[in-house]
């Protein structure tokens, strides 16, 4: 195909291409006369046929419509619905490629996003890349039949794809979920409908401790005008021996989120206990919490490492203090800040619930908390949401000037940018960056970044 021809590529039209590699989307990347085209469920190494979606001047987006050539990093996916359901991207692609790609995807981002020119450690791979999900969370609906549905929406879509197992979350999880939407359908629970905007249930929650095994169970709904749910719940403890509570969190607002701000007990407690590092923590609906248990703990020597001596430790973003807990044994006091005030309180109940006496937890704005604050910190530990740090921390953190800095992130994108911003004229040094793939079959992945003071 000729570049003139490439400048006349309309919708519908169709192309075939070699998968070049895999982008930070979960799609697929090749080109054609110089034109990037991105194509979901591809492999690198894949020739196929696809179909444009989408055409812009420098790239394009189009749909897989036949494999012509099978990479060998292509496999039969471990679940039936992974051509349909939107939960995983990357199910037909061999872990060990995917593993790969995500060093590549963080190194671009460093690269490209951050100008920063520095080597990204080959991804630490996941010990099980199935079955390794502590936590998740199902839309419900109800067929044209009537019957109670749960799983995932159909890639780009909120059609709902029934399921009544996931390979990816823990397999301890997979039996009570044909059971309870077997058990709401025997109450005859009204289901939430998005378009109408009825009242009724809209999520169904499940948690488990990967090390101790405790599972919790969470109904989402508009109210709680669910008819004996008090009883079913009790039922709930005694037909799965290792429930140890079920909740009922409300959320009356339309839109995506998925959890309201009120949160009741039903039966059994409100809360599991999950083992991290040897430490206990009690984990709730609303907590957050690593859904990789076995990867977090490849994460802490990391940090461990890199911070153990540190005389002052500020935890920033510390949420419940799953980071800060098994690092305070390494320092001389830590901080933890945290915009989220029953966070906090989770925090230092877990501080407690350990006997750890030598932190300190405080609810507000990251931003105006660390401003206020008049003493420096030698260690800082950065653990922000997706979106990254809010400019003013970056700007506290230079005049500050910590020795080391350990950045935690789940968004390259923004890792680097806010790399770039504390590196700006030399003022801090980049030691390392080691992705650690925390998400398997998808196309996300933790990062961890240590930055040390120039003389």
């Amino acid at each position: 195909m000729s570049s003139s021809a490439v400048l006349t590529w309309r919708q519908g039209d169709r192309l075939s291409l070699t998968i070049e590699s895999l982008c930070d989307s979960g799609d697929g990347l090749g080109r054609v006369e110089g034109r990037v085209v991105f194509v979901p469920d591809t492999v690198p190494g894949d020739r196929i046929q696809a179909k444009l979606l989408q055409v812009r001047s420098r790239y394009a987006r189009a749909e897989l419509e036949e494999v012509l050539e099978a990479s060998p990093d292509r496999i039969r996916p471990a679940c039936i619905v992974a051509d349909k359901c939107g939960g995983c991207q990357w199910q037909t692609v061999d872990y060990p490629a995917q593993v790969e790609a995500k060093t590549v995807i963080v190194q671009d981002a460093m690269q490209r996003l951050g100008q920063l020119e520095t080597e990204v450690q080959p991804t630490i791979a996941a010990p099980y890349p199935l079955g390794y999900r502590n936590k998740v969370s199902y839309p419900l609906r109800r067929s044209d039949r009537g019957e109670v549905q749960a799983g995932y929406f159909r890639k780009g879509s909120h059609r709902l794809i029934n399921l009544n197992q996931c390979p990816v979350q823990d397999d301890r999880l997979n039996p009570l979920l044909a059971g309870i939407k077997a058990d709401i359908a025997a109450r005859d629970w009204p289901i939430y409908d998005e378009q109408t905007r009825s009242r009724g249930l809209r999520h169904l929650g499940l948690r488990i401790g990967q090390r101790t095994g405790e599972i919790l169970i969470t109904l989402i709904a508009t109210d709680d005008q669910l008819p004996e749910v008090e009883a079913q719940a009790e039922q709930w403890l005694t037909d799965y021996p290792n429930v140890v509570g079920v909740c009922l969190n409300l959320n009356p607002s339309h839109g995506n989120r998925i959890l309201g701000d009120e949160t009741h007990c039903l039966a059994g407690r409100p809360y599991l206990i999950e083992c991290l590092d040897d430490l206990e923590f009690a984990i709730g609906p609303e907590t957050f919490f690593q859904v990789n248990t076995e990867q977090a703990e490849r994460l802490l020597p990391i940090l461990k490492d890199f911070l153990r001596g540190s005389d002052r430790l500020f935890d920033l973003y510390c949420g419940v203090g799953t980071l800060t807990l098994p690092l305070a044994s390494e320092v001389g006091s830590v901080l933890g800040l945290e915009i989220l005030p029953e966070s906090v309180v989770q925090a230092q109940q877990n501080a407690d619930r350990n006997g750890i006496s030598n932190v300190e937890f405080r609810a507000g704005a990251v931003e105006i908390l660390l401003a206020q604050i008049p003493e420096s910190p030698d260690a800082v530990l950065l653990d922000p949401p997706r979106k990254g740090c809010e400019p003013a921390v970056i700007e506290v953190l230079r005049d500050r000037q910590p020795q080391r800095i350990a950045y935690v992130s789940c968004n390259p994108a923004t890792l680097a940018r806010d790399l770039q911003a504390l590196c700006a004229g030399d003022r801090y040094r980049l030691l390392l960056v080691q992705p650690l793939d925390f998400f398997p079959q998808t196309a996300h992945v933790e990062t961890v970044a240590l930055l040390e003071l120039q003389d």
